[in-house]
C-alpha cells in the first residue's frame, strides 16, 4: 500500500521554510519517538543543510527505551548535531531545549547576537503540545488530526533566544512504503490519503514479532504467531464490541480501535521502525527478545 500525502498548504509551508532558514542560526526538528526513521523528513534536511540541527525524539514516554537510547547515539554521532529525548510531561523543556541550542552555538547569545533557531516537524508530531508545555500556556493550538498549525509563529523563550514555529510538513514523494504507513498509523497522514483497515492491519503485522504481549495483555486474548493479521482485527473487533448493521463485526470500526490505541499509547512503549534494528545492529547490540534491555554482543 503506497501512501503519499502533500497537501497545498504544505507546499506554502516549503516555500516560506525556504526563504526562513537563511535567517536562522540552527533547526529543531522534532521525531516521532515511536518512529525516528520514518519521521525524518528528507526535504527539511535539505531545506536546512549546514545548519546545526538538535533532533530532538518527542513522545519518547511512547516509545521503547532500550531503542530510544540507540537512536539518541545514532544521531548524536552526527557532525553538528545534538540529540534529545522528551515527552509531554516534561518539566522543564525550555530550559533543556534552550541549553541544547545554545551548546550548538556557543558564539552566539546576547541581544548583539541573538539567537534564532527554527522548530520544525511532520504533522502531529506533538510540537505544538511542547509549545505549550515550554511556555506554560496554551499558545499553540493543538488536536489529534495533521496540519492544525497552518502559520508561522515567533516565540521568545529569552531575551535573546527566539523560536521559530513552523507548520508540519512531509515530503513530496514518500518513496518507501512502510514508511508512509507508519506515518499514518501515528496520524501524520490526513484520513483522506489511506485506507484505516490496511494501515491497522499493517500496524498489527509490525507490532506482533516484538511486541505480542502487550497486545495480549490489551485485548485479552493471544493469536498464534501464524496467524493472519485480518484474523487478529477481526478478533479485536469483536472484543471490543465494534459492530456494525446486523450485530456484524465491524473492521472499520475495529481498525479506529487499533489506530486509536496505538496512538494513545494504550498498548505501552514500543518503538516500530525497521531502522531501529538496524541501528541497533551498527551499535553492536541486540534485544535478546521482547522488551529486554540491551545487551553487548561477545
Amino acid at each position: 500500500m503506497t501512501i503519499q500525502w502533500f497537501p497545498g498548504h504544505m507546499h506554502a509551508t516549503r516555500k516560506a521554510m525556504a526563504e526562513r532558514v537563511r535567517d536562522v542560526d540552527a533547526v529543531v526538528e522534532l521525531l516521532d519517538a515511536r518512529l525516528p526513521g520514518s519521521s525524518e523528513n528528507p526535504l527539511l534536511a535539505e531545506l536546512t543543510r549546514g545548519k546545526p540541527a538538535l533532533k530532538l525524539l518527542n513522545k519518547q514516554d511512547l516509545a521503547d527505551p532500550a531503542l530510544t537510547r540507540v537512536w539518541l547515539d545514532h544521531l548524536q554521532a552526527r557532525p553538528a548535531t545534538r540529540a534529545l529525548a522528551m515527552d509531554a510531561s516534561e518539566r522543564a523543556p525550555a530550559r533543556r531545549l534552550e541549553a541544547a541550542c545554545r551548546a550548538l552555538l556557543p558564539n552566539r547569545g546576547g541581544l548583539v547576537k541573538p539567537l534564532r533557531v527554527l522548530i520544525c516537524g511532520i504533522p502531529n508530531v506533538g510540537k505544538s503540545t511542547l509549545i505549550n508545555s515550554m511556555l506554560g500556556q496554551r499558545a499553540a493550538r493543538t488536536g489529534d488530526e495533521p496540519g492544525i498549525t497552518k502559520t508561522e509563529q515567533r516565540i521568545m523563550l529569552a531575551e535573546d533566544f527566539a523560536l521559530i514555529d513552523t507548520p508540519g510538513l512531509l515530503w513530496p514523494r514518500i518513496e518507501v512504503d512502510e514508511s508512509g504507513l507508519l506515518l499514518a498509523a501515528s496520524g501524520a497522514v490526513g484520513r483522506n490519503a489511506y485506507d484505516e483497515e490496511e494501515v491497522a492491519r499493517a500496524l498489527l503485522g509490525r507490532v506482533r514479532p516484538r511486541y505480542a504481549d502487550r497486545l495480549a495483555t490489551r485485548y485479552r486474548f493471544a493469536p498464534a504467531p501464524a496467524a493472519p493479521d485480518d484474523e487478529v482485527l477481526t478478533e479485536i473487533g469483536r472484543r471490543r464490541g465494534a459492530l456494525g448493521p446486523g450485530g456484524r463485526i465491524s473492521l472499520q470500526k475495529a481498525a479506529e480501535v487499533v489506530l486509536n490505541d496505538f496512538r494513545s499509547g494504550a498498548w505501552g512503549p514500543l518503538t516500530l521502525d525497521e531502522a531501529a534494528a538496524r541501528a541497533l545492529a551498527r551499535s553492536g547490540r541486540r534485544l535478546a527478545s521482547s522488551g529486554d534491555e540491551p545487551e553487548v554482543d561477545e
